[in-house]
């Protein structure tokens, strides 16, 4: 089983949780979004839409990130042998999906400094009409990313548009913030799936210097947030690459790169 991949995805720390959490292995590949590694055309071949995770068994290869965690659920009960793992519950699944309908694309965006956002984006749109030259025969798979990033400039003028992101995610909290007032976890006293999808969210929040607004003041998701950062699983997917000093590691490694090889015009 291959998982493509990389820290800064938010749907990929979700995937890579429920692969932890299942204590399933994998081979790893790390598709940096930001250096547009997505882009490139052996990965584009696979995935035209570029986004990330995308989970591969043998021929069978899927896109979307709840869908991903229930394949990773069942194979956890077919290798288990036993009936100590169960699959989630229509009430787990319902919240997976619940978090997941909060799109973090525009209220990230919205949080990253102008000079370091517009550099990054100009170095991508730079790097898919390398790629459009490269390989002429996707050049219309590549003009639609093209066109998609110019749209999300657009839209980010957009007061409204962040608002409504913001907004939305407000909603989420406050629900997931009642919840934690009657359980330790999202469905109840045990870790599930949905604890699994939830995280990330959380973590993105810290990345972008906004917790003490957003987690700081709800105190049930306060304690939450504390709690989780004790398990391997969010050490290994989360805070190997974003807790306290590694976050600008990880960021500066990646900004480096980037302004280098727009130094060099290599795309």
């Amino acid at each position: 089983m291959q998982l493509y991949h990389h820290p800064y995805s938010l749907d990929s720390q979700k995937v890579r949780l429920a692969l932890e959490e299942q204590g399933i292995d994998y081979t790893s590949y790390h598709v940096n979004p930001i250096t547009a590694k997505n882009m490139d055309s052996s990965f584009f071949k696979m995935n035209q839409s570029a986004k990330l995770p995308v989970f591969k068994n043998g021929s069978h290869i899927i896109f979307d990130t709840i869908e991903i965690i229930q394949y990773i659920e069942r194979i956890a009960v077919v290798s288990s042998g036993t009936n100590n793992i169960i699959l989630s519950s229509g009430e787990v699944v319902e919240l997976m999906h619940k978090i997941q309908e909060w799109n973090p694309k525009f209220f990230t965006l919205a949080h990253i400094p102008e000079k370091y956002r517009l550099s990054v984006t100009k170095f991508i749109r730079r790097v898919v009409i390398a790629r459009m030259a490269e390989t002429p025969e996707m050049a219309a798979a590549y003009h639609r990313k093209l066109r998609e990033a110019y749209e999300t400039e657009d839209e980010l003028k957009n007061k409204t548009v962040v608002k409504q992101s913001t907004e939305h995610l407000i909603r989420l909290l406050d629900e997931i913030e009642l919840r934690l007032g009657e359980t330790a976890y999202l469905a109840g006293e045990e870790f599930t799936m949905a604890d699994a999808v939830f995280i990330p969210v959380l973590a993105r929040l810290v990345v972008l210097n906004v917790a003490d607004e957003y987690i700081g003041s709800r105190p049930n998701i306060g304690e939450y947030w504390i709690l989780v950062q004790q398990r391997p699983s969010y050490k290994k997917v989360i805070g190997k690459y974003f807790k306290g000093w590694r976050k600008h590691k990880t960021l500066l490694k990646t900004w480096f790169f980037v302004h280098v090889r727009t130094l060099l015009r290599r795309y």
